[in-house]
């Protein structure tokens, strides 16, 4: 065989290493997205505001693509080797890209950001030059016109199985870190393919040989053991021991325990849900103010609270005869019911026959024929995302507005008025757009700081005092006259209505965080 330098070499290609050269490229675009989603998924985890970090990932990582490409014409004509070693530096880089996420967060910010970055434009220039140098090489067996007919219509369908594969298998199945992991494995194997099927074309086969065997059995190692690591990149997010923690199709839900208060918190995409020192005065400022309304509260539904413990103050009225509970995540209502922990928190609040489960999107379930509600409670988390803004929106509002009795109300949890406080008297603003009338009131809760929550009524009034007829641990007559008055730095500000079209609420709450 010819010197590998003569690129007249490889026009002697069989059609097996041209199919080879084929489903190499269907697997380099298939993993140049996974690295995408993954590296865009940790950082909306771990930072928030998810379309500004997709953006940006995968702005750069096309930028990246670009450099790679023009870079690619410095290689020397070995294009096969150099194939190969862009492919051992990808495993390498990307199968590891999470972990170094996760690590990096819990230290300064600038670290993050620097290793996110780095990350994004070294696998996105890496994977620029893969796609050149086997379009130089099949250029030699075929035309120049059917080459790149081949190469860009494998390069996109490789694109559409990755992005499909991430959401419905990847995260679900391995979680981010092992999803990483799991990605290197299938560059490494490719590199490996290559190097078997092409070793007469290259030079360094015995170096390029040993170098992917010792990183595959390094990913081989990291995919198995994924669950430990997990586990060491988790800690540096959480003060306290994980006692569980699941990457649904939905949400990273994870549990903590306190081995020195024995304090439990529920943590949804890296914000904090509850801790349970203090979780009974959201709840029972979230739930007894709307049920100690006189008036018609046989059937409640509640939004979100999969938990379980917004339902257990519920169940202390006995007025109440049926409470939905609708929650997207099957999951979440599953921990409800069988984590002890939790469970015994929620005292088995979702085993309770007046309780019926819907693990449905709440925009889908009110958006649909069903019964009037006398009581809705909305325990969404923050907009810190498009999907959950949509859920405090002005055309949500509306159709809760038609889901409810004539003497119906609502509540809604409405973040806090202090930390975000445009957010707050957003969706003041938002509701007072639906309802004849709001009241705004909030409350401190050690964990989270002051919070706020928002009462809207179809026609009836609110009470001038507002009577609790059931034991509670802190709310009372007293503290809920209180609750209504705000002062010169939580006081009501004027901002904009929410609606699905002009989604302000979700871009007042980043801009909210950053100050």
């Amino acid at each position: 065989m010819t010197s590998p330098s003569n690129e007249k070499t490889y026009s002697k290609l069989s059609p097996q290493q041209t199919w080879i050269l084929l489903i190499s490229i269907l697997i380099v675009a298939l993993c140049g997205i996974a690295y995408e989603l993954i590296i865009s998924t940790v950082s909306s985890y771990l930072l928030g505001n998810s379309v500004y970090q997709f953006s940006l990932t995968i702005g750069f990582f096309m930028f990246a693509m670009g450099v790679g490409a023009y870079l690619s014409k410095l290689l020397n004509n070995d294009h096969i080797q150099n194939f190969i070693k862009v492919e051992i530096a990808i495993s390498l880089v990307g199968g590891i890209c999470s972990l170094l996420l996760f690590i990096a967060f819990p230290m300064v910010r600038a670290l993050y950001d620097v290793t996110m970055y780095s990350l994004i434009l070294i696998i996105g220039t890496l994977v620029g030059m893969e796609i050149p140098i086997l379009t130089a090489v099949l250029a030699q067996k075929h035309s120049t016109k059917d080459s790149i007919a081949n190469v860009m219509s494998l390069d996109y369908i490789g694109a559409l199985i990755g992005s499909v594969a991430f959401p419905l298998f990847l995260l679900p199945q391995l979680g981010l870190v092992r999803s990483s992991f799991a990605i290197g494995l299938i560059n490494i194997l490719t590199a490996l393919s290559n190097l078997y099927f092409f070793r007469h074309y290259l030079t360094q086969v015995k170096l390029l040989t040993v170098i992917s065997l010792v990183i595959l059995s390094v990913l081989v190692g990291f995919t198995i053991y994924g669950t430990v690591l997990t586990s060491y990149a988790e800690k540096h997010l959480y003060f306290d021991q994980v006692i569980y923690q699941k990457q649904t199709p939905y949400q990273k839900i994870v549990v903590t325990k306190s081995a020195t208060t024995d304090d439990q918190r529920l943590y949804i995409d890296g914000h904090i849900q509850f801790s349970s020192r203090d979780e009974y005065r959201y709840h029972e400022s979230l739930v007894h103010p709307l049920l100690s309304i006189t008036g018609k509260k046989e059937n409640v539904l509640i939004l979100g609270g999969g938990d379980g413990l917004a339902v257990r103050e519920i169940l202390k009225h006995t007025a109440v005869k049926q409470i939905d509970l609708v929650d997207i995540d099957p999951e979440m209502t599953y921990l409800g019911k069988q984590l002890y922990q939790l469970a015994t928190l929620n005292q088995h609040s979702l085993n309770d026959s007046k309780v019926n489960i819907y693990n449905q999107d709440a925009f889908t379930f009110i958006n649909q024929h069903g019964i009037l509600y006398d009581r809705i409670i909305i325990d969404m988390p923050d907009p810190h995302n498009e999907a959950i803004n949509k859920l405090y929106s002005k055309e949500f509002y509306t159709m809760l507005n038609k889901r409810m009795t004539v003497d119906a109300y609502l509540v809604t949890q409405s973040a806090s008025p202090f930390f975000t406080h445009k957010t707050f008297w957003c969706i003041t603003t938002t509701l007072e757009a639906v309802f004849k009338e709001t009241l705004s009131y909030h409350v401190n809760i050690p964990s989270f700081g002051v919070w706020g929550f928002n009462l809207a009524r179809k026609t009836r009034a609110f009470p001038q005092h507002f009577n609790f007829d059931i034991e509670t641990r802190y709310i009372n007559t007293e503290s809920m006259q209180a609750s209504t008055f705000f002062g010169n730095d939580t006081k009501r500000v004027n901002v904009p209505v929410n609606t699905l079209m002009e989604p302000k609420l979700y871009q007042l709450y980043i801009d909210d965080l950053k100050h």
